[in-house]
């Protein structure tokens, strides 16, 4: 070991990081070994990424840096020096972004007949259908707006686009200036007639027509442009309220008014527009003037604003230039219809792995069959994204209705989620089901269901834990691992879980499962100590280990012991990562890949290889302060060696992958990793390994599945 010490930050920044996932995304958008359209797919998901960042991140930056705090980030950057550095970066992405989708994306979609067309570029005919469309579809629903000392400046929502419309008066000459939304309640996307995949963006049909929203005036011009507003909830006072709900309704209508954070202009748009809208778009508090738009603020399109539309192209059925399709398989041992969920649970752990394994054959049918089973006396479940139009919402108001116990609790905090989660809160509270919301101050993350039940030798607990939401939309396209006991001692567990979320129970210490906020960051660090003591004791040591995101000091301090000690660490960790793996004297041993493709990995496995006797969980957590303190999650450990040998081999097959992998350097940067010699064809994509053979790799037993698996 190098006696001089490292020197310079030990951590990367965090929101750096952020973004450098991003740009992985975006990658994938570029990579012309992606088809076509999931390519196009990719660049609007790094559209929704990059809104999502400025709402939240960005957002709490420059209220740090308004109120000139003097605490820097872990890596000691200050929120100004952040904010500089992710305007620069942003920039830099966004180049990329024109360049992809206008260089690269549009040209090759085109020579597959899938076009976007301006107005100008219409057929007479096809152009009298885009009228007929305005004045019957859109004409009825546009309102505009005139700003002008008698019209004060409209409110502009979060994420919606407008057109900035320049105006004269013929007869004095003078300059006006409206404002007219692109309504969301009609698609983005206007067909052509007679092109099946030809497209008229929504705002250039109405920029073609401002005639008839403006009779008499000359139309001098119109330029799009879109705000994105601070959007994350104030909870201060969650602990100290006596109604959950009615804060959280509260603060999702405050969140509408929030300061803008972001402007989107078209690059042509004048000058004098463009101050008009900062200007108008400024905080008008006095006290809060330091959160004022300034020209950094700003980001320039060429066209086509709001890139996250672009998923409703991107998802067109052309099957040539889509992924393709699978049919998610049913796991062996429940492909027997003659015997229930209950007897195969009875005799041995399931673990299943969503995508490829099926989310409906497995865990919806798990809840739906204790819905409705004679033998089942309560279910209970989390439920943190609700899926409310799905099985599992309906097989708990069934069930509840048919008088079986049943206990939900709906976590109202879920970023974005909070108005479709009171929602179904609501209804499933009419059909009789008790819900309840958590702890104060805590959101529930974990992911779990209880099932108590009525046999022949007394009463038994089934329980499902999992690293993923119980929602069958997420479940097809995100990586989850989930497991199925009826173990006594997770059983017992989780019953104790539910006991401390919906009453007043204060357990801290639990059978097998590891619980945050009370210990789970100890707990984990004490886990990779132990692997530090065995290396330098010459004992087998090695930590892999799988999650979405590594940000805690702590246990990021405590992997570089490990590392220094010996011990050999690899991590998949798909997007913020916070260490610095690779650095003489500090992380020798440390190895950081991060796996981006057709599916969105989210599964959380934890490997310890104990000395000799490998410990295995799998977590609802990720390594982050907030998942440690101000989340109730759930790690569970695989006690069966069969299954604990499988999710290695997922880990495995994730590390060996030489096609979907990006390695993370020392400084920050990622590099994708290539077949040798560039032998595509000798790729080896982790979730191409388990499409093929999910568990097979892992066990050693490929799973036979049906034959029209690949569609």
């Amino acid at each position: 070991m190098p006696d001089t010490p490292p020197q310079g930050p030990t951590l990367i920044n965090r929101e750096l990081s952020w973004l450098e996932f991003n740009a992985r995304v975006l990658a994938e958008a570029s990579d012309p070994r992606v088809p076509l359209l999931e390519r196009l797919k990719f660049l609007a998901i790094f559209g929704t990424n990059l809104d999502e960042f400025y709402m939240v991140r960005v957002a709490g930056l420059r209220r740090q840096a308004a109120a000139q705090s003097a605490t820097p980030s872990r890596d000691g950057l200050s929120a100004r020096q952040q904010l500089d550095l992710i305007e620069a970066r942003v920039r830099e992405l966004l180049a990329r972004v024109q360049h992809c989708l206008h260089v690269e994306l549009l040209p090759q979609l085109a020579t597959h007949g899938i076009t976007i067309v301006s107005v100008a570029d219409a057929s007479p005919a096809e152009r009298a259908a885009l009228d007929s469309y305005f004045d019957a579809q859109l004409y009825p629903v546009l309102t505009p707006l005139a700003v002008d000392p008698e019209h004060p400046f409209p409110y502009i929502s979060n994420l919606s686009l407008s057109l900035a419309v320049q105006l004269r008066e013929p007869e004095s000459g003078q300059a006006r200036l409206a404002r007219v939304k692109v309504p969301k309640s009609l698609p983005r996307w206007v067909p052509l007639a007679g092109r099946p995949h030809a497209f008229v963006p929504l705002e250039q049909l109405i920029g073609a027509r401002l005639d008839s929203l403006f009779p008499g005036m000359q139309v001098i011009g119109w330029h799009a442009f879109r705000i994105t507003r601070y959007s994350d909830l104030d909870l201060a006072d969650a602990e100290e309220t006596d109604d959950l709900l009615a804060l959280i309704e509260e603060q999702v209508f405050r969140r509408r008014f929030g300061e803008v954070v972001r402007l989107e202009v078209e690059q042509a748009m004048p000058a004098e527009t463009r101050r008009l809208l900062l200007d108008e778009l400024r905080v008008t508090d006095e006290a809060e003037s330091a959160l004022a738009l300034a020209e950094g603020d700003v980001d320039e399109f060429s066209s086509l604003l709001d890139l996250g539309d672009l998923m409703a192209i991107a998802t067109l059925d052309v099957p040539a230039l889509r992924d393709p399709p699978f049919v998610p398989a049913i796991p062996p041992e429940l492909r027997d219809a003659e015997h229930s969920i209950f007897d195969v649970i009875r005799g041995g752990d399931l673990l299943v792995h969503h995508p490829y394994d099926a989310f409906g054959a497995t865990v919806e049918e798990f809840i739906g069959e204790a819905s409705r089973d004679e033998q089942v006396l309560a279910i209970k479940m989390t439920l943190y994204r609700i899926s409310g139009d799905g099985a599992i919402v309906r097989a708990l108001t069934e069930a509840a209705e048919r008088g079986v116990q049943v206990a939900a609790v709906v976590e109202l905090q879920a970023r974005f989620e909070e108005v479709n989660n009171i929602t179904w809160a609501r209804t499933m509270e009419s059909s009789g089901v008790q819900v309840s919301y958590g702890l104060p101050g805590l959101k529930t993350h974990a992911k779990m269901a209880l099932v108590v039940r009525r046999e022949a030798d007394g009463i038994r607990r089934y329980v499902h834990v999992s690293t993923g939401n119980y929602n069958a939309k997420t479940a097809r396209v995100y990586t989850d691992i989930g497991l199925f006991t009826c173990s006594e001692a997770l059983g017992a567990d989780v019953s104790d879980v539910f006991n401390m979320l919906t009453g007043f129970s204060r357990q801290k210490a639990y059978h097998e499962i590891i619980v945050a906020p009370t210990g789970m960051r100890e707990r984990v660090i004490e886990l990779i100590a132990r692997e530090a003591r065995f290396s330098r004791e010459g004992k087998p040591a090695r930590i892999a280990a799988k999650m979405n995101a590594l940000v805690d000091r702590e246990t990021i301090d405590a992997l570089y012991d490990a590392s220094q000690a010996g011990v050999e660490v690899d991590l998949l960790v798909r997007g913020i990562c916070c260490l610095r793996p690779g650095v003489p004297g500090l992380s020798d041993r440390i190895r950081v890949v991060s796996v981006i493709g057709r599916f969105l990995e989210h599964s959380r496995v934890w490997h310890f290889a104990n000395g000799g006797e490998p410990e295995c969980f799998i977590a609802s957590a990720d390594w982050m302060p907030r998942n440690f303190n101000r989340r109730v999650e759930i790690a569970v450990p695989v006690r069966d060696a069969a299954l604990r040998a499988r999710l290695l081999g997922v880990l495995e097959t994730a590390l060996q992958d030489d096609r979907q992998a990006w390695d993370l350097a020392p400084d920050g940067t990622y590099t994708q990793r290539r077949p040798a010699g560039n032998a595509e064809s000798d790729a080896r994509a982790s979730q191409s390994v388990f499409l093929r053979d999910s568990w097979g790799l892992a066990s050693g037993q490929p799973r036979s599945r049906p034959a029209d698996v690949f569609g």
